[in-house]
């Protein structure tokens, strides 16, 4: 048998055999959405969701740091007078025993509540005579250090470096709670 004549008809009879299997079978479909909800609007739920627990971790992150102690006038006191320490040079003992009496003054006034930033040193010295917050030796360093800031400001004593020194020492003491200063 020669498969040459045979080989024509089978490949003649297989071919429409082929064809009609071919119609048969369709091409892929394109995915099937099944979901109820756009895709974009997904997204923007996720992104709105992180945001939220961000804020809310930021929120809590910041709560855990507790705020500073507020500053205590003592503190305050001593950390002004410490600085005007260094201005004593350049500064006239006029200005500086002005500027020292400024900060005992907002002190006793911020730490015991006596206004002496209103009063004059007379006026002062009599309030605590009444009703003293301060002890006998605080007294005595408070109106020794208002005589010395009186006369160089009001009498125009002719003050010195050491004054000023001594000035800034008494105040210091002060508010530190110390004893009266021996000229």
């Amino acid at each position: 048998m020669n498969l040459s004549f045979a080989t024509p008809l089978l490949h003649d009879s297989i071919t429409p055999v082929f064809f009609i299997l071919a119609e048969e079978f369709h091409d892929i479909a394109p995915p099937v959405d099944y979901s109820l909800i756009p895709p974009w609007l997904v997204f923007v739920a996720v992104f709105v969701a992180l945001s939220v627990l961000g804020l809310i971790v930021w929120l809590i992150a910041r709560r855990r740091k507790p705020a500073p102690p507020p500053r205590l006038p003592r503190e305050i006191a001593l950390e002004e007078l410490e600085r005007i320490s260094g201005e004593m040079e350049r500064v006239s003992p006029y200005q500086f025993s002005i500027r020292v009496s400024d900060i005992l003054r907002r002190y006793v006034t911020q730490q015991y509540g006596v206004p002496a930033t209103r009063q004059t040193s007379i006026e002062f010295l009599s309030t605590v005579a009444e009703a003293s917050p301060f002890s006998q030796e605080e007294t005595s360093l408070m109106e020794d250090f208002l005589n010395r800031c009186d006369l160089i400001k009001f009498a125009r004593y002719e003050a010195t470096m050491l004054d000023s020194k001594l000035l800034l020492d008494e105040a210091i003491r002060f508010v530190k709670g110390a004893q009266l200063a021996t000229v």
